[in-house]
């Protein structure tokens, strides 16, 4: 009787482990751990520390990238050696991602420079500016009124050129510091181009020679820019994005012909 007790009573407590979460049976008989000698490991020798070398020291040095472009620029005496100066300038990452220098098209010698924004993928493909679809919309407003890039008269030629010589990553818009880098180049080549109008096409010429933007409200309306009558313009690119803006941007054309004949 006594043993069939504790067979149940054992099989219970069994049981009662099991659903505590008990999975294996470790020892034949219980064991009190608080009752075992403490045994405390015996301490590891002490090991010599490397010593940490000193951090090295950089020297870092101030670079004003604008003011070693504007020196680069002054120094260029025609269009060619300004061509040469940009493509050694090696301070605009954007340089390292592009695939060609654009430099400029069309006719030097021309009364009207059209200042743009910077290269797209066609035209750094092709290594000249307003080649792409934008590029094609030009030229077909151009020939609107009697001009083009491919005229041998200076009278009726235009001479392109860009705010920026490389493109962009995904062909994103210029941030300010890639402007202002770039700004004493553009200011240099429009000085030895001369041309008697300038056309800014878009945000990013006004951005950088007018110090504003909203194309938008600035349209239409002739400025000065350094010494020079300018008109900014809608982009070609925005018109193909919006075509019910080609109504201004055909006044604006004519503007352009009659400051001309003017």
């Amino acid at each position: 009787m006594d043993s069939q007790n504790t067979y149940w009573t054992d099989r219970a407590l069994l049981e009662w482990q099991v659903e505590l979460g008990v999975t294996d049976a470790i020892l034949d008989t219980p064991v009190d751990r608080y009752a075992l000698e403490t045994v405390k490991p015996a301490p590891k020798a002490a090991t010599p520390e490397k010593p940490v070398a000193a951090p090295e020291v950089v020297k870092k040095t101030d670079v004003d990238p604008a003011a070693l472009a504007r020196t680069a620029a002054q120094t260029a005496a025609d269009l060619d050696a300004l061509s040469r100066a940009m493509q050694a300038f090696d301070h605009c990452e954007l340089k390292k991602g592009a695939r060609s220098f654009v430099f400029s098209d069309g006719n030097p010698a021309a009364r009207v420079m059209i200042v743009g924004e910077a290269p797209g993928r066609e035209e750094d493909r092709a290594g000249r500016p307003f080649v792409g679809r934008a590029g094609q919309l030009l030229d077909r407003m151009l020939e609107a009124i009697q001009m083009g890039r491919a005229a041998d008269n200076a009278a009726q030629a235009v001479y392109i050129t860009n705010v920026l010589p490389w493109r962009p990553p995904s062909n994103r818009t210029p941030d300010a510091a890639e402007i202002a880098m770039m700004l004493p180049f553009l200011e240099r080549h429009i000085a030895l181009a001369d041309p008697e109008v300038i056309v800014l096409m878009g945000n990013t010429p006004c951005q950088a020679l007018l110090g504003r933007t909203g194309i938008t409200r600035m349209r239409g309306d002739w400025v000065e820019v350094l010494g020079k009558p300018c008109l900014p313009m809608f982009h070609p690119a925005y018109l193909l994005r919006n075509p019910i803006a080609k109504r201004e941007a055909w006044a604006d054309l004519l503007s352009l012909k009659a400051r001309l004949r003017g």
